[in-house]
């Protein structure tokens, strides 16, 4: 019986196919044969010419086209029969070399499910990829030029850590005295270097990943060149948009590499665990300090996995693009960890020992601090770097997120500007299927962006007042209202990507194999309206300057604004200790 089922349901499948390709039409053969008639009988109605005018009855045999509803008409609204040959040809030269370069984006989750996620997200959305990366090298930034010339030891060390741990869910807690111990006791000396040097791991530059970027890149480069020196040949499956559209992946691979993020699950939960066993905590007792394992669980610094603790589930999530939900919580725990060693080294340059009612004891040597200064009980180590309340967010976070918003979004339009562009010049001039399947790739992907980053403030606003003592009903429903809707956008940017990212492959796929080499997309019907479309079915001899120079237009477009944005995170990335 399963056999057997299994055997009408092939049928099916069989049945199925075709039935899709049963209306298929060579449409080259229809409109030769329509101009023949149309020759002998000196009628030229529903025929074009190149810029879609009427044809004179002498003047039949120089049509190179006719209109929709003629089109229509003699050849229905079957697709074009699709050249196996072509498919290979195209899929090979315009969309494999980039799937292949996909591998060489950073992952490292602890779950493969959720690096596949992370690689439909970068897929379905490059605006948020670039926004991510661009964000993290901002907020690298900014914490280093915030510990510069700060005179207090082990700063050089905290910055390394801080920008580490970008890819983690950072957490600052000074419960216990546990980060004013860590930053002023001499005996934590050790402990900055050792963890930051645990942490200096490196997914930089290899044989594979230069590899396969020069593959797509000479790929590309050959294949604009074969299509340009022969625009004529396979004109409506030409696959210089799909190329053009897919080229902001060389880019964000390539940023990546110089980035170089910390983002390996395993190693960064190795480090944090050595480091828990180094760290000491002053007591009560006099100058006496213990090791802050002994004491209690909780951690100075350490990356929470608990998802309760976590404004978004996002951000305990490894891979790199996942970063836009924990920048806002990243910045704020690295402000507070730069605000206590501001406070530390202000008292410092005061001469001001830890110990109350200390002497200040003079170093032999200019920028040091005896140890004897910095010793004290638990109090007094607090005392020492007090800080002011927390704000719910760091300082300049929204100027860095706008910031980092735009080039993404020049990068997504550009390269999908880019492949309308091809598309949109190539005969019949105007907006058809394949142009807005562009258009529409590029909104869906500019829309999850949007989506994740509001996301992204909600869930952090909602954490961060949740736990405020205010008994305003008003505020309460406001908070809750906030993490609802916070969780909606997150699951319907997803949603959304997931679409997106087959839609953009599924869409090379369309035009090599023919689905739009038909008689409404061909005669680009939705931007010109059924009654003044027109499709071009002959192209040889036909002035493909317009073609031509929109096709270099394309490419220039598209290579420039991914050399610009390679070479602004070069610029970007040589200015922070990563």
């Amino acid at each position: 019986m399963r056999d057997t089922k299994k055997v009408r349901l092939f049928s099916l499948l069989l049945l199925f196919l075709q039935g899709a390709y049963a209306s298929n039409v060579n449409i080259v053969n229809c409109f030769t044969e329509f101009r023949l008639n149309a020759n002998q009988t000196l009628n030229a109605s529903g025929l074009v010419n190149g810029n879609g005018g009427n044809i004179s009855p002498s003047d039949i045999m120089s049509a190179v086209g006719f209109t929709y509803e003629t089109c229509l008409s003699q050849c229905g609204s079957g697709t074009q029969n699709p050249s196996w040959a072509n498919i290979s040809q195209q899929f090979g030269a315009w969309l494999l070399p980039y799937l292949a370069l996909i591998s060489q984006l950073p992952f490292g989750a602890k779950h493969r499910v959720d690096n596949l996620m992370s690689a439909i997200l970068i897929i379905g959305s490059p605006v948020l990829a670039g926004y991510s990366m661009i964000l993290t090298i901002l907020n690298a930034n900014w914490i280093s030029r915030q510990f510069d010339n700060l005179p207090f030891p082990n700063t050089k060390s905290a910055v390394r850590i801080l920008i580490s741990l970008q890819q983690s869910p950072l957490r600052i807690s000074n419960e216990d005295s546990l980060l004013s111990s860590l930053v002023v006791l001499p005996d934590n000396d050790d402990w900055w270097p050792t963890i930051a040097d645990f942490l200096d791991y490196t997914h930089t530059w290899s044989i594979a990943s230069v590899t396969t970027i020069a593959w797509v890149v000479v790929a590309y480069l050959l294949t604009v060149a074969s299509s340009l020196a022969d625009v004529p040949s396979n004109i409506n499956s030409n696959g210089q948009g799909t190329g053009s559209v897919w080229l902001w992946l060389i880019p964000i691979v390539i940023g990546w590499l110089q980035l170089s993020p910390k983002c390996e699950y395993t190693r960064v939960k190795k480090a944090m665990d050595n480091a828990d066993a180094m760290a000491f905590v002053a007591t009560n007792d006099s100058d006496e300090v213990m090791k802050a394992s002994e004491l209690t669980e909780t951690r100075a610094v350490s990356i929470d996995t608990d998802t309760e603790n976590l404004s978004s589930p996002d951000e305990m999530l490894n891979p790199p693009v996942y970063n836009y939900a924990r920048a806002i919580s990243w910045s704020l725990s690295a402000e507070y960890m730069f605000n206590t060693f501001q406070i530390a080294s202000k008292n410092a340059k005061l001469h001001k020992p830890v110990k109350t009612g200390g002497t200040w004891r003079n170093a032999s040597k200019r920028g040091f601090i005896e140890p004897s200064n910095r010793k004290g009980n638990a109090s007094e180590v607090d005392a020492y770097c007090r800080l002011p309340g927390r704000s719910p967010w760091a300082t300049g976070i929204f100027d860095r997120m706008f910031v980092a918003s735009l080039l993404p979004l020049a990068l997504q339009w550009a390269t999908t500007g880019a492949a309308v562009l091809v598309v949109y010049f190539t005969p019949t001039v105007g907006l058809g299927c394949r142009s807005l399947g562009y258009l529409i790739y590029g909104a869906f992907a500019t829309i999850i962006w949007a989506m994740l980053v509001t996301s992204s403030i909600l869930s952090h606003y909602a954490h961060s007042y949740s736990d405020a003592p205010n008994g305003n009903p008003f505020s309460c429903i406001t908070i809750r209202l906030a993490k609802a809707v916070s969780n909606l956008l997150r699951w319907g940017g997803k949603l959304v990507a997931i679409v997106n990212a087959v839609w953009i492959i599924a869409a090379g796929m369309l035009q090599f194999t023919s689905i739009y080499d038909n008689c409404y997309c061909n005669s680009s019907v939705l931007g010109r309206g059924a009654q003044y479309a027109f499709d071009i079915v002959v192209v040889d001899g036909l002035d493909l300057s317009q073609t031509k120079a929109a096709w270099f237009g394309a490419l220039a477009l598209g290579g420039t604004t991914c050399l610009g944005f390679i070479f602004y995170m070069s610029l970007l990335t040589d200015l922070v200790p990563i």
